[in-house]
Formats: structure tokens, C-alpha cells, sequence
């Protein structure tokens, strides 16, 4: 792109309010509140912003990226500042690194991303948890959950996992780790006694793959699916049309993007 520097800017953002990252018409998007901002904060100045990639609606992050391109130079502490007291509360930059090498692409670019879902079981959750994490009202056997986390590890085929891919969706990935163990770093006073989080690391992720990893996990631990069912899932020849559960968008969180 035909523009002076380059930026990488690190950023969060709680995305309840918003209609996902991608810009559409006449929806408040993470990407459409950025760049409102950015035109305030580098008024007069050409810039374009991509993002490391898209999160569907309620999603948050607390570690997105996107690569800035720009016309004039810019003194990275005052952008922060800046940035951080135009945008929205619900947005914030942690940090922005000129790039320098003029062939770095954000969406081409090696990557491991890291999702956090986080969840909870048993009872209804003060409404004040809704923008962070699910809670299920059913018992949920979450050592067999943990069981079947560890089945996506690996090379698979997720056709299954995948909403409405296409013939050219590349459905075969590998997972680097997928857990659930017991959540001890997102907290609040209103949150209940005990909450657990998935917690998933690979290079790409197919549309609602995460959600779906998670909706076909709480099924195994409401007793609906089994262990051997979610090994069929993963396989490309079985009979499965569909899932039928894909969870909810709020306990999703983009926690991680480290560049290779």
C-alpha cells in the first residue's frame, strides 16, 4: 500500500456492544469505532487500518492487532494517549510498533492465535456477567469435558466445525492445545463462586469454529454426546450432518496474536 509508515498497534476492546470487528452498513463495528476515532486523532492525515482478523458480534479482545498505515510519522506514547482519551471506554491501546519491514502483511503473516471461551454451570449468573463469560444452567460433568477438549488437538478435519463452508474452505487444521481448566484470571465480585474457560491455540480458525468446539463440548458434559462422538465429528468420511449447538458469542475472547 502506497502510504509513508507502517504500524503495528495492539489494542482491546469488550465487544458486546458491537456488531463484531468488520465494518457494515449502518452497524457499530470494532473496526468502524476505530477508525471514527483514528480520523479525530490524525485529522487531516491518510491512513487505512487491517485487522489481524474478523471476531463475530459480543466477541471481545484482549489482545487484537492491526497494521496502521499512514502518511506522516507518529510519536507512539502521545498516540496512545491520544487514542486512548478520544475512543470509547469499551476500546483501548496498549501498545504501537513502527514496522519496518515494507513486505509485513498482518493477514498473511505466520501466526498463533490464542481464544479463550470463558463458562460457568449450575446456576444463573448475576446479569453483570453477560459481556464475559456463559453460564449453563444444567450440571455440566467438566472432567469429561477436559477429556474431550484434548480429542481437538492435532491434525484434524473440521468440516463439522464450520459454519457454511464453502468448496474452497480449507476444513483439515491443526490445533495446537485446546484445555478447559478452572478460570482463575478473569474475576469480578459479581462472578460466580466457581467458572472455567476452553482455551485454544492454533494458526487459523474456521467461522464459528471455536463456538462450535465449545457448544459440542457442553453437550458432552450435559450427557448428549459422548467421547466416541466427538472422534466421529472429527472425521472427514462420517455419516454427522451437523451440530446442532454452537455456544453463545459473549464467553469468546480473542486473548493472544503472537507473530512468528
Amino acid at each position: 500500500m502506497n502510504y509513508n509508515y507502517s504500524y503495528l498497534v495492539r489494542f482491546q476492546y469488550l465487544g458486546f456492544r458491537f456488531h463484531g470487528w468488520q465494518k457494515q452498513p449502518n452497524l457499530k463495528t470494532v473496526h468502524w469505532a476505530l477508525d471514527k476515532t483514528l480520523k479525530f486523532v490524525c485529522k487531516g492525515v491518510r491512513f487505512k487500518t487491517v485487522g489481524v482478523g474478523r471476531t463475530d458480534a459480543k466477541v471481545s479482545s484482549t489482545n487484537y492487532a492491526y497494521q496502521l498505515f499512514i502518511d506522516e510519522k507518529l510519536e507512539e506514547n502521545s498516540f496512545i494517549k491520544s487514542f486512548n482519551i478520544n475512543s470509547p471506554a469499551d476500546i483501548r491501546v496498549v501498545e504501537i510498533k513502527e514496522l519496518h519491514d515494507e513486505d509485513f502483511n498482518i493477514i498473511q503473516h505466520p501466526k498463533i492465535k490464542e481464544y479463550r471461551y470463558y463458562f460457568s454451570f449450575g446456576e444463573k449468573n448475576h446479569p453483570y456477567c453477560a459481556p464475559f463469560l456463559v453460564g449453563y444452567l444444567e450440571e455440566l460433568n467438566i472432567e469429561l469435558m477436559k477429556e474431550g477438549a484434548k480429542l481437538f488437538e492435532g491434525f484434524h478435519n473440521f468440516k463439522h466445525y464450520c459454519t457454511k463452508p464453502s468448496e474452497e474452505t480449507k476444513v483439515e487444521r491443526t490445533i495446537d492445545s485446546c484445555e478447559i481448566i478452572e478460570n482463575t484470571e478473569l474475576s469480578a465480585s459479581f462472578f460466580p463462586e466457581r467458572s472455567f474457560v476452553l482455551i485454544i491455540k492454533g494458526q487459523g480458525f474456521l467461522r464459528n469454529q471455536i463456538r462450535l468446539i465449545m457448544g459440542a463440548l457442553a453437550e458432552v458434559g450435559k450427557g448428549n454426546y459422548n467421547l466416541d462422538f466427538i472422534k466421529e465429528s472429527l472425521d472427514g468420511n462420517s455419516n454427522i450432518e451437523f451440530l446442532k449447538t454452537i455456544a453463545p458469542a459473549s464467553g469468546l475472547h480473542l486473548h493472544k496474536v503472537d507473530f512468528n
